[in-house]
């Protein structure tokens, strides 16, 4: 048992040491924002044309409680593009990650509930880089290195363990 744990142990260090941080936010930045930038595409024509399949579907199977489908079209449609850009280039990542996330949240609750394998997928790939930022390879690391990001050992939040 002792040689199976130490194997395991082993195994995660080597995985550590070979996939690095910077490495894993990157895919995940890549990753959550191909999803959300091509579904924004799906709705649009040209440029930036919405189109009126897109106002039907806000009007019918997207439709939500209290917002106008119009609205709730350019709202999606927007948010889709800008956020998954913001992931794209690391900039501002945390903000285009809770975007993001607000939208998967709707989405499951309102449009797709029986989709939730596939929204807590999206969440798993949002979550760390609302955790972690955009990493070393992006915008953000680039901009403002040096800016603290509070964790439960500097912050007075009730239950956090201060050190």
């Amino acid at each position: 048992m002792t040689t199976l744990i130490s194997f395991c142990h082993h195994a995660t260090d080597q995985a550590r040491r070979l996939l690095p941080e910077w490495l894993l936010l990157l895919v995940a930045r890549l990753g959550a924002g191909a999803i959300f930038f091509l579904s924004g595409r799906a709705k649009v024509e040209g440029w930036f044309t919405i189109t009126d399949g897109t106002f039907d579907l806000f009007a019918s199977d997207y439709a939500l409680p209290l917002v106008p489908p119009h609205l709730a079209a350019y709202a999606a449609t927007i948010s889709e593009h800008l956020f998954s850009l913001l992931l794209f280039l690391g900039l501002f990542t945390r903000l285009g990650a809770l975007g993001l996330l607000g939208m998967t949240l709707v989405i499951e609750v309102f449009v797709y509930p029986d989709a939730w394998p596939t929204h807590l997928s999206w969440a798993g790939l949002l979550l760390p880089l609302l955790a972690k930022g955009g990493g070393t390879l992006s915008l953000d690391h680039l901009l403002w290195p040096r800016v603290p990001v509070p964790t439960s050992k500097n912050t007075n939040i009730p239950g956090s363990r201060a050190e």
